[in-house]
């Protein structure tokens, strides 16, 4: 009987990474910030120049978006920021993973623009955190329930169950509550109904209901699920965004509320809704553009690719139709 060498590594590597992390978090913990961060950059780098298929991604989505205002030189330099930047925040957040004072955790972040997140939780109807895939977003996501807002956030289960169970154990120690993306959308309107946060996350391609909208120039399959809760709910959508300061630090920007429009129309409102909610988080991107993840394949779907998927399924669909007759 041949071994199936993907299941016994899923189990194994599991079993050897768990004491790894262990240590990894408690060195983390200890080690002065200065010190943490000068080795994550050295790590970033090597990871930049070791994973070759994500750095070409990174490369040619870079190109893609800006290959009339730099050279491929200034690219290369941006994509590995991007690299540093993603296994800098990561190593911080593991620093700080049983940090709950307040008095500590926001020393670390400054914030901005509170007052737009007080506006709208006061109005009790739910606030749409909308945060994108930029520095730190998991410091993102614990920032509303430090600030003292009841949140939830929605997220995919990660494929390693034991990093799945850390993570999760983490954002509940900052007073995040963890809902899986596969898991009922009733769930995330009771959140919301309840008048309370939910963060949420619409710059990436994924597999949950979406549309074609503008993103950089080009179109990018954009999950719909904060223009359908929001017209469900009558949920307030706040953007906000973590960004790595010149200090090393961090700066949380909450941005004022952004309006639904709701002209009864849905097919057309979603659409709108998530074409502007797509805006804010390119004006975040080109703000920020080595802060965020251009690794990720975010014009995967393309509408060739959908339309030539759905004519394959209607096709289907109609010859076991007609078979079953």
């Amino acid at each position: 009987m041949r071994l199936d060498r993907k299941a016994i590594r899923r189990k194994i590597v599991p079993i050897l990474l768990y004491p790894f992390l262990g240590i990894m978090i408690f060195v983390f913990r200890i080690m002065p910030l200065l010190w943490l961060r000068g080795f994550a950059s050295f790590v970033g780098v090597c990871v930049y120049q070791l994973a070759g298929r994500s750095r070409e991604r990174a490369l040619s989505n870079l190109k893609s978006v800006y290959e009339n205002e730099t050279t491929p030189e200034e690219r290369a330099m941006m994509a590995r920021k991007v690299f540093v930047e993603m296994i800098k925040s990561f190593f911080d957040y593991i620093a700080y993973s049983n940090v709950t004072d307040k008095e500590r955790f926001f020393s670390l972040i400054d914030v901005e623009g509170e007052e737009h997140l007080r506006a709208a939780y006061e109005k009790g109807k739910g606030v749409i955190c909308l945060v994108p895939h930029l520095s730190s977003w998991e410091f993102a996501a614990i920032t509303p329930p430090m600030l003292g807002y009841e949140t939830s956030a929605a997220s995919k289960v990660m494929k390693m169950q034991m990093l799945q169970n850390k993570m999760v154990k983490f954002r509940l120690r900052r007073g995040m509550k963890n809902i899986s993306r596969e898991a009922s959308y009733t769930k995330l309107l009771d959140v919301l109904n309840k008048g309370e946060c939910l963060i949420l996350m619409i710059d990436q391609d994924t597999k949950v209901k979406s549309l074609f909208v503008d993103f950089m120039g080009k179109p990018a399959y954009t999950p719909i699920g904060a223009s359908r809760l929001a017209l469900e709910t009558g949920a307030v959508i706040v953007p906000m965004v973590m960004t790595r300061q010149e200090n090393d630090n961090y700066r949380f920007i909450i941005y004022p509320e952004l309006p639904t429009v709701n002209t009864g129309n849905l097919e057309a409102d979603l659409l709108e809704n998530t074409q502007r909610q797509t805006k804010v988080m390119e004006e975040m991107v080109r703000t920020y553009p080595t802060q965020w993840v251009w690794m990720h394949s975010r014009w995967r779907t393309t509408p060739e690719k959908m339309a030539a998927y759905r004519k394959a399924k209607k096709e289907l669909l109609e010859k076991t139709a007609t078979i079953n007759v």
